[in-house]
């Protein structure tokens, strides 16, 4: 929710576990899709490293002003 500025209403922390959870599983498994698919690697390198690239994504294009 917004307040009426169209500032997010609510604490901060608790967006950003949200966002780190659901970005760590959304992570898991296009990693897991692409190892199938024969074009990376399943490895927990890089679900972490596509964790912290999605988490960062949807911070900058949630959180943009």
């Amino acid at each position: 929710m917004a307040t009426d500025d169209g500032t997010p209403s609510g604490d901060i922390r608790v967006l950003l576990a949200l966002d780190l959870l659901l970005s760590s599983l959304f992570s898991v498994g296009a990693v897991y899709a692409l190892d199938l698919a024969g074009i990376g690697e399943y490895t927990w390198e890089n679900v972490a490293l596509a964790t912290v690239f999605l988490a960062v994504v949807t911070y900058v294009a949630v959180l943009r002003e």
